[in-house]
C-alpha cells in the first residue's frame, strides 16, 4: 500500500496538517464529522479537525486497544461506534500518533453518515464547553429531491452565521467560492484517480484509496490536496500506459463495501496479493468522489453542487438505491466478486447487508461473501474465521483467466 511514491508527499501532508492543529494560535480549531461542509470552515479561515480520521490513524497503527480500553472503563459501552471510544479514549490518556488531538474552540456535524455523531459531538461540546452546530441532511429512501437539497441549503446558510461568531469575522462568500473550486478539484482528480482501476490490471487497490483518502477528507479545498491528487493521479496513470498492476498477477476483480478494516490492512494486502486478488473498487473512498447525481440534479450553482455532493452520498442511500449503485460498479470495474464488511461499528453502513448480498448476487450472478468484524476494535476480528469465508468465496468465483 505504500509502494507508491506519492506516499512520502502524504505522510508530509499530513503531519503537517496534525502539527498545525496542535500548535496554532492564529486560527479556531473546529472539530467535525467527515461528512460536513468542511469549505465553510476553510473559508472562514478556522481549521477543521477530524476525529474519525484521527481514530482511524489510531487503529491502523496498532495504537487503538488502549484507548477503546480506556473509553469502556468510563462507562462508555463497547456496542457504540469504537471511532466514537478510540476519541473519548485519546481524550483520557492524550493518546494516538499525533499525542491526542486539539481540544475544539466549536465543532459541526453532520449527519448524513449517521447518528452516532450527533451524541458524541455532544458528549464532546459539553466537555469542552463548546458550541456545536447540526447540519441536519435527511435521508433519501427514495432518491434526491429539491426539498431535502433547498432544506440543506439553508442550513448551509445558517452555517455561514455560526462560523462567523466563532471567527469574530464576517463570513467571505468570494473565498467560499474559491475554496468550493479548489475542492471540486481535488475531487474530480480523486474520482478520475480511482477510475483508473478500470484497467486490467489495475494500477491501484481500495485498500491503496483507503490510505490516499487522509487528503481529501481532511485538506479538501485548499491548494495543497489539489495539489497532492494531482500528483497522485499522474503517478498512477503512469502505472497504466506501463501496463503495471498494482499486484503480480491479478486473477479475480473485486467490489469492497463498507469502511475498511484500519488494523488488518497490511494483513488482508498479503491475504489478496497472495491469491492475485484486486480489490478494483470500493463504496468509501466514492464518498468523496462526487458520484454522479441524478438526472434535474446537475446544478451549475457550485453551492448547490456541493449541497447535492454532500447529500448524494452511498451510506445515504435507501435499499434500492444501494443495490443499483454496486451493480453499476461491478459492471463498470468489470468484476468478478464482492466482499461485504458487516461492521460492528457502523450500523447504517453495515444495515441490512445479508439481503445487499442476496439480491446483488441474483442480479449479477455472482458471488458475495459477508465479513464480520470492525473498522477500529481488533477484538472483534477471528482470523480463522475470515480465512474460511474468503478461501470459500474464492472458490466460488470465476478467475479472468480461468
Amino acid at each position: 500500500m505504500t509502494r507508491l511514491a506519492s506516499f512520502a508527499r502524504m505522510k508530509e501532508l499530513m503531519t503537517g496538517y496534525y502539527l498545525e492543529a496542535k500548535t496554532t494560535r492564529e486560527k479556531p480549531v473546529i472539530w467535525l464529522t467527515s461528512g460536513a461542509p468542511v469549505e465553510y470552515v476553510y473559508a472562514a479561515g478556522a481549521l477543521p479537525v477530524y476525529p474519525e480520521n484521527y481514530a482511524a490513524m489510531c487503529a491502523a497503527s496498532h495504537q487503538a486497544p488502549p484507548l477503546l480500553e480506556a473509553a469502556e472503563a468510563q462507562g462508555y459501552s463497547p456496542d457504540i461506534c469504537a471511532y466514537a471510544r478510540t476519541d473519548f479514549g485519546q481524550d483520557l490518556l492524550r493518546g494516538g500518533p499525533a499525542g491526542g488531538l486539539p481540544p475544539p474552540q466549536a465543532l459541526v456535524c453532520a449527519t448524513n453518515i449517521c447518528r452516532t455523531v450527533v451524541k458524541w459531538f455532544e458528549a464532546v461540546a459539553r466537555k469542552n464547553r463548546a458550541p456545536l452546530f447540526v447540519v441536519d441532511m435527511p435521508f433519501l429512501h427514495d432518491g434526491l429531491t429539491r426539498e431535502a437539497l433547498n432544506y440543506v441549503l439553508g442550513q448551509f446558510r445558517a452555517l455561514e452565521g455560526f462560523l462567523a461568531a466563532q471567527t469574530g469575522s464576517a463570513f467571505d462568500r468570494e473565498r467560499l467560492l474559491a475554496t468550493v473550486s479548489l475542492s471540486r478539484e481535488a475531487t474530480g482528480l480523486w474520482r478520475k484517480t480511482l477510475d483508473l482501476a478500470r484497467h486490467r490490471p489495475s494500477p491501484i487497490t481500495a485498500l491503496d484509496a483507503f490510505v490516499h483518502i487522509a487528503p481529501i477528507v481532511t485538506l479538501r479545498g485548499t491548494p495543497q490536496c489539489r495539489d497532492y491528487y494531482r500528483e497522485l493521479h499522474r503517478e498512477v496513470a503512469d502505472r497504466v500506459v506501463r501496463g503495471e498492476g498494482a499486484i503480480p498477477r491479478e486473477r479475480y476483480r473485486v467490489l469492497w463495501d463498507n469502511l475498511p478494516i484500519w488494523h488488518r490492512m497490511r494483513w488482508f494486502e498479503t491475504f489478496f496479493a497472495e491469491r492475485g486478488l484486486t480489490l478494483a473498487a470500493a463504496t468509501y473512498p466514492n464518498s468523496w468522489a462526487a458520484i454522479d447525481p441524478p438526472p434535474g440534479f446537475q446544478a451549475d450553482d457550485p453551492l448547490e453542487a456541493l449541497a447535492v455532493s454532500y447529500l448524494n452520498l452511498y451510506i445515504h442511500f435507501g435499499f434500492t438505491q444501494r443495490i443499483d449503485y454496486l451493480e453499476r460498479l461491478i459492471e463498470e470495474f468489470a468484476l468478478t466478486g464482492f466482499i461485504m464488511h458487516s461492521n460492528r461499528s457502523c450500523k447504517p453502513y453495515s444495515v441490512g447487508m445479508y439481503g445487499l448480498r442476496e439480491e446483488l448476487s441474483r442480479r449479477t450472478g455472482l458471488p458475495g461473501v459477508v465479513i464480520e468484524a470492525d473498522q477500529n476494535d481488533p477484538r472483534q476480528f477471528t482470523e480463522a474465521r475470515t480465512v474460511t469465508a474468503l478461501e470459500a468465496f474464492l472458490e466460488a468465483m470465476k478467475p479472468i483467466d480461468g
